[in-house]
């Protein structure tokens, strides 16, 4: 099938369809992979800027990921539906809800469990940007960001940057130099991003298909934005959007 998408495509937009991305199904896990992740490799996909892993996860009930080690990465995960259940070797636990964002630091070394202990299927987009410096101690946090206040407007929900993460409605702090954000749109509404010069953008429609300048990009396709350059989203239908801002 021609992709018009594709042959209208502005500079420096760069679509990554649904049905290009890696594909690993283990039963209890149905994973797609935005970027090169364990068995998936792909020499174009394995980084933007500082954005190193998007995985588009599909998590069975009563199912999940058992205790593992990480280090040095910021690991942000974004719940779509359902929810997870977090437990770490710090002694942290809690479970973040359809909306609402976790961030874990991983710095010198953590493990951490991932669990969905719900009697339905969570879904949840799992993001890994690289931090501007390696070591330190590690560190987890959760936090509900409501819908509705992201109406017709992008919300920072993880940022590197001071002034996103203090005051009312403060972001989730991360050690990169990024922010993490969401917008939901109502069909034919409008939202404009500036990708500042040297920079790296990542979105992922979570659901809705949308127009970025011209160019139609449907749900849960990636979209790779060079910088030094302002975007026009246009959202064909109801659409909620995740974008990754970063270095």
């Amino acid at each position: 099938m021609t992709d018009t998408a594709i042959l209208t495509r502005p500079a420096g937009i760069e679509r990554r369809g649904f049905e290009t991305l890696g594909h690993a199904n283990h039963g209890w896990l149905d994973a797609r992979h935005h970027f090169s992740f364990a068995n998936y490799h792909d020499p174009a996909r394995m980084s933007w800027g500082a954005i190193r892993v998007w995985n588009d996860d599909t998590i069975a009930p009563n199912s999940g990921f058992p205790p593992h080690p990480h280090r040095d990465m910021e690991i942000i995960t974004y719940v779509r539906s359902g929810a997870i259940t977090h437990q770490d070797s710090l002694g942290n636990t809690g479970r973040t809800e359809a909306g609402d964002v976790q961030v874990m630091s991983a710095g010198s070394g953590v493990r951490h469990a991932e669990y969905n202990l719900e009697s339905e299927p969570t879904t949840l987009f799992q993001i890994w940007i690289e931090p501007t410096r390696s070591g330190g101690a590690p560190s987890w946090g959760a936090k509900p960001f409501p819908k509705g206040d992201r109406t017709g407007k992008f919300v920072t929900l993880a940022s590197g940057f001071e002034a996103d993460v203090t005051g009312p409605g403060a972001a989730l702090p991360i050690r990169a130099e990024a922010r993490v954000l969401a917008a939901t749109l109502a069909a034919g509404e409008t939202l404009t991003h500036a990708v500042g010069e040297g920079r790296h953008a990542y979105l992922v429609p979570a659901t809705g298909a949308i127009e970025i300048d011209g160019a139609r990009f449907a749900a849960r396709d990636g979209v790779a934005i060079t910088g030094g350059r302002t975007i026009t989203i246009t959202a064909i239908d109801e659409a909620e959007l995740v974008l990754v801002d970063a270095n």
